[in-house]
């Protein structure tokens, strides 16, 4: 039988990630295959899922999509783990609003049937810990604990107290507990963790958190406590590869849902990967492009001068190829990018405006957008999320809007995807399983 459980915290900043990844390298080095999940939006963690398993990270939101979306996917990339983890997003409560559990780590838990591992900051608390558990055990009645861990926990009688307070208060009991290693800690930037490949000495910051989880952690009892079974999903036969789809991929171009690729694929895309900041085109054969998010700003000084790959984009948009970019993909198709610091960096000026970015104001929450009748989506749906810091100047009347964009209230926004002949950018990173259809319209898959 697998193991497969979901990691929470009652509060984002109580150590989830790094003892989320620290378990995972533990049970990689005994050799288990571990299959990691992201609750939520955040594509940086999958990133470090995927560094601490040897396994791509998949995101799971019962928000952006619809049930039998999140359950197709975990199960299908399960069948072949010995155990899956799903991390969860911020507090297990947080979701859209404070009245509905979408989009939430317990709503994802709950739709999945999965036990909850509850990581406990225990700083500055004692027998106090066993009422915030208590208040989080008893909040929903429909989900399950498979017990505690304890985190940032000062002393060995520090623990005995805390593991005393959930045993008489009849409580989930703790499966392990970590003491207070700065030294681990991952870094942070302008959208959230520092991304793996820009850290140094990554082989050893892994092995050392696997060993940390082997010495604060209970996995044996862990894994037992978390023994389920999974529901097999038929995996549908792929469809004949119609169109070659470009994708840029590299620190520049980094954040995609890894299941927006298997989509295209299933569409009869055939994928090839390039990398703008390392000197690459875009591949001669590609039918159609799609630039991802990511850290464009970091790289701007590469991608300019990258004449081969800024003059391929814009041939591509004067044949009427397909180009499909979100967010840092969308910036490179603007004239230029300007740092915080004013320095300007020309691009390839599909889009007549220039992207700059702030030091302080962002644009953040998930979107459903509605593509309007001049758009290559008209009057179909998807849902995404923003997360931006940069802006972009008044486009003008000669851009289209191709999209009528609402928050998770369902509060209407300003028009957003911008699209020019067969050139489609936005900030709103979509999420293909919302609606498959919305993502063959786009890239000329139908």
């Amino acid at each position: 039988m697998k193991s497969a459980f979901v990691i929470a915290a009652p509060r984002s900043g109580a150590g989830k990630t790094t003892v989320t990844l620290s378990i995972m390298a533990a049970l990689k080095a005994r050799g288990l295959f571990v299959q990691p999940f992201k609750a939520g939006p955040d594509y940086i963690d999958t990133a470090h899922h995927r560094y601490a398993t040897g396994a791509v990270s998949y995101n799971l939101d019962t928000w952006m999509l619809p049930p039998e979306a999140n359950l197709r996917i975990f199960r299908r990339e399960s069948a072949g783990a010995e155990v899956s983890v799903v991390e969860g997003v911020m507090g297990l409560f947080d979701g859209v609003d404070g009245r509905r559990p979408d989009g939430s780590t317990a709503d994802l838990a709950r739709l999945l049937d999965l036990p909850i591992v509850l990581v406990v900051d225990a700083r500055s608390m004692a027998r106090s810990a066993a009422a915030l558990v208590k208040g989080f055990v008893e909040f929903d009645k429909n989900l399950r604990f498979a017990g505690i861990i304890w985190n940032r926990v000062g002393t060995k009688g520090h623990r005995r107290i805390l593991d005393e307070a959930l045993e008489e208060a009849g409580l989930p009991q703790a499966l392990g507990a970590f003491g207070r290693h700065n030294e681990i800690a991952i870094p942070h930037r302008h959208l959230g963790l520092v991304t793996p490949e820009d850290m140094e000495l990554l082989p050893g910051f892994f092995d050392n958190l696997a060993a940390m989880a082997e010495e604060s952690v209970e996995l044996d009892r862990l894994l037992i406590a978390t023994r389920t079974q999974i529901p097999p999903e038929a995996v549908p036969a792929g469809s004949a590869k119609t169109k070659t789809v470009a994708v840029a991929r590299d620190r520049a171009f980094c954040f995609y849902y890894e299941e927006n690729l298997k989509i295209l694929e299933g569409l009869g895309a055939r994928l090839v990967f390039f990398a703008p900041t390392d000197g690459d085109a875009v591949p001669p054969e590609a039918e159609a492009l799609y630039l991802g998010g990511g850290y464009p700003e970091l790289h701007a000084d590469k991608i300019s001068r990258n004449e081969g790959f800024l003059n391929r984009v814009r041939d591509m948009h004067a044949r009427g190829l397909p180009i499909y970019a979100e967010c840092g993909g969308f910036m490179t198709l603007c004239r230029a990018v300007e740092d915080c610091s004013g320095t300007r960096s020309e691009m390839a000026g599909i889009f007549p405006s220039t992207a700059k970015m702030g030091k302080g104001t962002f644009s953040l929450g998930y979107r459903e957008v509605e593509g309007t009748l001049l758009s290559p989506v008209p009057g179909k749906k998807a849902r995404g999320h923003e997360f931006h810091y940069s802006t972009i100047e008044e486009m003008g009347g000669t851009i289209e809007r191709a999209y009528r964009v609402r928050n998770s209230r369902g509060e209407e926004l300003a028009g957003e995807g911008y699209l020019t002949g067969k050139t489609l950018g936005g900030y709103i990173h979509l999420h293909f399983a919302s609606n498959p259809a919305f993502a063959a319209a786009i890239f000329g898959l139908e």
